[in-house]
């Protein structure tokens, strides 16, 4: 969610990896790579108040397209980590259950955009609609990012259909989605991130693990 504390995270399990000799690569989405950057200032200039749902969806399934292309699958054939700030989860969250946006519509979009492509393990940060929102606000001020505000500036109602949307495919897919209330703090929310990643490629002690070629790691 919103101000969840995500990019901190990433940040930080990033490093974890590299301390142990893992190759990582982080990367966003929207974004990624040049023209998913270029989708990016669309969809989240708040100039764009009149964009249509179904164009905010396809803008970013085809902003999705280019990232897996260019960056996603390159990586993995190299045999790398690739930690990915969204993924095509969020699109089931913020234009099926924020925009009410046809659920099975976006679903065959979403498996036409990754190509197949779907995280092992995907990291839910959670916390309350209204704490996420004040703190993203806040963050967006003071790294003078108003432009891309557009979500931040939706009405709480949004915010917390957005909500019920990662919860309810926490529900579904639990074995993947793991659900980690961010309100106990930085450092328990990456100790627990620590512990999930620990246990899904294999680390004991100071050994390293032997990391597949599809290996992928989300957090939203």
């Amino acid at each position: 969610m919103e101000g969840s504390g995500k990019t901190t995270q990433i940040r930080r399990l990033k490093r974890y990896l590299a301390q142990k000799g893992i190759a990582c690569k982080v990367t966003r989405e929207p974004g990624g790579c040049p023209i998913g950057e270029k989708v990016r200032k669309i969809l989240l200039n708040p100039d764009h108040r009149e964009m249509a749902p179904l164009s905010e969806l396809l803008l970013y399934e085809a902003s999705r397209v280019q990232h897996v292309k260019e960056v996603i699958k390159p990586l993995l054939k190299k045999g790398m980590i690739v930690l990915c700030d969204r993924f095509s989860d969020a699109s089931i969250a913020y234009q099926g259950y924020g925009r009410k946006v046809d659920l099975n519509l976006v679903e065959r979009l979403n498996r036409l955009s990754s190509q197949g492509i779907k995280p092992e393990v995907t990291f839910l940060l959670d916390c309350p609609s209204d704490v996420g929102l004040k703190r993203a606000l806040k963050r967006n001020r003071s790294l003078k990012k108003e432009k891309e505000e557009r979500f931040e500036r939706e009405k709480i109602q949004f915010h917390h259909r957005v909500r019920r949307g990662y919860l309810s495919l926490a529900k579904k897919e639990p074995h993947r989605v793991k659900v980690i209330d961010t309100r106990q703090g930085e450092e328990k929310v990456y100790q627990r991130i620590r512990q999930i990643v620990d246990g899904l490629i294999g680390f004991k002690g100071s050994s390293l693990p032997a990391v597949g070629r599809d290996s992928r790691v989300q957090v939203k």
